[in-house]
C-alpha cells in the first residue's frame, strides 16, 4: 500500500502559501501549521495519559514529545523570520527590482 505524500495530502494548503509566501517560506508556513496540529492531538492524548509521578501532567514519553514538536516549531518559525528579514533587507538595497 503506497502511502501519499505530504505534497499530494496537502496540496491546496500549499498552493496557497507557496502563492503567498514564495516556495521556501510558504512550505515552512504549511509544516508550521502540520506541527501545530500535532502538537494540539499530542496535547490531547497526553490529557488522557497522565504521569503516575506527576499528578496532573502527561505521561514523561508524551512530555518529551511536546517538547521537541516546540522546539520544532521554534526552529521553523526563526527560519521563516530570517527570511522574511533578508528579503526586507533586499527589498530596501535594491528597490527597482520590485518593479521588474
Amino acid at each position: 500500500m503506497q502511502r501519499n505524500s505530504v505534497y499530494d495530502d496537502h496540496r491546496d494548503e500549499l498552493e496557497k502559501y507557496e502563492f503567498q509566501m514564495g516556495l521556501e517560506r510558504g512550505r515552512l508556513a504549511l509544516s508550521l501549521d502540520l506541527l501545530t496540529d500535532a502538537l494540539v492531538m499530542v496535547g490531547q492524548h497526553g490529557v488522557y495519559c497522565q504521569s503516575a509521578r506527576q499528578a496532573g501532567k502527561p505521561a514523561m514519553d508524551i512530555q518529551v514529545v511536546l517538547r521537541q514538536i516546540e522546539g520544532a516549531k521554534a526552529l521553523v518559525s526563526d527560519v521563516i523570520q530570517e527570511l522574511r528579514k533578508q528579503r526586507r533587507q533586499l527589498d530596501v538595497a535594491n528597490p527597482d527590482a520590485l518593479a521588474e
